[in-house]
């Protein structure tokens, strides 16, 4: 529960139909194994403690009457443990017979949530024997003495916690055009049970996955979908056991069909709750009463389960990989053909390094212009050797920009930036920051004023990596006409150049490829026995590191301490906590510092969820105080 982690299990016991005893003993077998695992909230499938499948037996009080007693027993026997359980089960209320979600806590029966939407196109006609509840419907159900509600429109809240609210539908209130999960997610609800008892057919389990995982999306909330499975009757229909547990449009587990047991993830409530604050759409559903219950639960430490990839802003799936490199080159260069054609440019100007963030702008570029149908030889890829330039990087420059058809300069700056290190009076061995930033600054004005020349623009090459770091001479490389990487992060960088180094194949991929294995650096300082000496991951840390808080502190609002936490997670053997702590610190303190240079930043597309526009995308004062997050850092 710290960090606000939620550990959640789908539940599917054995059942035999109309064996109340066998399925109580069942439900709580499995209540004990996931007390065990450390599960907070476990539910069971729809009318599991009597069966889905009991058809005219629902009618019979013995059959009501022991599902009450063995509630009653699976909350006794369930008393010492410190979890929520939700638990499928018939209800008989003046006259009228309801499906419906139990809740119970700690002994104690906390409420009853009843199905809306009863089917009648099923083999087993539900409506043949139980009344849908109405959306105001509040009644109350003795039970051991003690009356509880019994209502639609219900959600029970952690007093500690109040970002971890449950709420419950049953089956097909998931299945018509206006599920009730929709308001009580708009009540506040962050995690929702669905009981299912839902039968098997060919394409189903596909569609369910998609609708459960989607419907978690549009709630921004966690969805847990509990399936009814082994020991329904088979009379007609058979049931998989296909269980799913989604989070705000993320799959994050599911149970292989046709078997028994639970399915375990963890919903993370704080960030769906900070996801509710910053979509300004999602807002709480006042025209109607929700019945809030409390129950108390020790916060305590939930050991993480689900998947926390190291790269976020890359699919790990190969597939989609290949796909998501095309669709973000053509949204950069359709971003860029834009810019063209409505400024009539008539040059595009890149400066090229033979590093990896000007050779993916050159790709994007050279692919804006076969879109605009336009030579490419009215692109003009200048490389500018000075103090820091190696051979290799030259070399590779030349030929990439050959490779492409476009037309390649070369513009030797070195004697410039001697002359203006004269005129400011700047020793030519003093290698501090003004010696690295002369040459950036003069990189920039020879391409603005050769884009004035030829009547053309210039192409900005920064990524989002180095915006988000400060990474950048401002006014030097910091400026273009229109950044065509401006949200593209450095880890990204490097699996989109791959791609189209796969793609193009020949000379052109060979290049590309041998970018990729030149160390990522600015060459602003002299080499040392003609290879690179200044490397940037040095300096300011793994980009890795820096992409995976950049995407979790901007996309989800984590503090420091929940990122140090997930990253220690995602790169166990890979980096150990003190260098997890070092660059984190750094990339707090970076950020704060930076930002500047970021609220003046040049056009360019956004591609992701996580961009830095000052424009829309990331507000935030420049003379914002790190002081709280760097305190959280101190205290790691």
């Amino acid at each position: 529960m710290k960090d606000g982690f939620i550990k959640v299990a789908a539940a599917t016991p054995e059942i035999h139909v109309a064996d109340c005893v066998f399925n109580a003993d069942n439900i709580i077998a499995l209540c004990r194994e996931a007390d065990e695992k450390g599960v907070q909230v476990v539910g069971f499938p729809e009318l599991c403690l009597t069966g889905y499948t009991c058809s005219d037996l629902f009618l019979h009080n013995i059959l009501l009457d022991a599902a009450k007693q063995q509630l009653l027993r699976i909350a006794e026997e369930t008393a010492e443990m410190d979890m929520l359980i939700v638990v499928g089960m018939p209800i008989s209320v003046r006259g009228a017979l309801y499906n419906t979600a139990a809740f119970v806590h700690k002994g104690k029966v906390l409420g009853f949530v009843p199905k809306r939407n009863i089917p009648n196109y099923t083999e087993f006609y539900e409506l043949r024997h139980y009344t849908a509840a109405a959306a105001d419907l509040c009644e109350e159900v003795e039970i051991g003495g003690e009356w509880v509600n019994l209502c639609p429109r219900m959600v029970f809240t952690c007093k500690d916690m109040p970002a971890f609210t449950v709420a419950a539908e049953i089956c097909e209130d998931l299945w018509v055009a206006n599920p009730p999960s929709s308001e009580l997610a708009q009540a506040g609800a962050t995690i929702i049970f669905n009981l299912s008892a839902s039968d098997e057919i060919i394409g189903k389990a596909a569609y369910r996955r998609d609708l459960v995982r989607m419907q978690s999306g549009r709630g921004l909330c966690g969805y847990v979908y509990c399936d009814a499975g082994q020991g329904e009757s088979s009379t007609d229909l058979v049931f998989a056991a296909h269980n799913v547990i989604a989070e705000n449009g993320t799959l994050l587990a599911q149970s292989p069909r046709f078997t028994t047991g639970l399915t375990i993830s963890e919903i993370d409530v704080t960030r769906l709750d900070y996801e509710r604050r910053r979509q300004n759409t999602f807002a709480v559903d006042t025209s109607y009463d929700f019945c809030e219950v409390e129950f108390d639960m020790q916060l305590r430490e939930t050991e993480l389960t689900r998947p926390i990839a190291q790269t976020p802003f890359v699919p790990s799936d190969k597939g989609d990989l290949a796909a998501r490199c095309e669709e973000i080159l053509t949204l950069q260069a359709t971003g860029l053909a834009t810019r063209i054609r409505h400024t009539h440019a008539k040059t595009a100007v890149v400066g090229l390094s033979g590093g990896l963030d000007s050779a993916l702008a050159l790709v994007v570029t050279v692919h804006a212009f076969d879109m605009l149908g336009r030579d490419r030889k009215d692109i003009i890829a200048v490389t500018m050797p000075c103090f820091g330039t190696t051979s290799r990087t030259k070399n590779n420059a030349l030929t990439l920009a050959a490779a492409y058809g476009t037309t390649c300069q070369t513009i030797e700056i070195g004697a410039s930036v001697t002359q203006h290190f004269i005129d400011i009076g700047h020793d030519m061995e003093d290698h501090s920051v003004t010696y690295e930033n002369g040459q950036a600054r003069e990189r920039t004005q020879v391409l603005m004023d050769l884009a004035n020349k030829t009547g053309g623009m210039v192409i900005g090459t920064g990524d989002l990596s180095e915006l988000a770091l400060g990474w950048a001479t401002y006014n030097g490389d910091h400026m273009s006409m229109y950044g065509v990487n401006s949200s593209i992060p450095k880890t990204l960088v490097r699996y989109l150049t791959a791609y189209e180094a796969e793609r193009a194949g020949g000379e052109t991929g060979r290049v590309l490829r041998d970018v990729l294995a030149t160390p990522v650096s600015p060459e602003l300082l002299p080499p040392k026995d003609g290879e690179i000496s200044q490397k940037t991951e040095e300096l300011v840390g793994p980009y890795e590191l820096h992409d995976f808080y950049l995407y979790y502190m901007l996309r989800f609002g984590m503090e420091p301490k929940k990122l140090y936490r997930l990253a220690k997670q995602a790169f166990a053997g890979v980096y150990d906590e003190e260098t997890i702590k070092k660059w984190l610190t750094t990339f707090v303190r970076r950020f704060f510092v930076q930002q500047f240079k970021r609220s003046c930043l040049p056009d360019g597309p956004k591609v992701g969820t996580v961009t830095l526009s000052p424009r829309g995308d990331w507000r935030m004062p420049s003379d914002a105080v790190s002081a709280l997050w760097m305190k959280q850092c101190e205290e790691l």
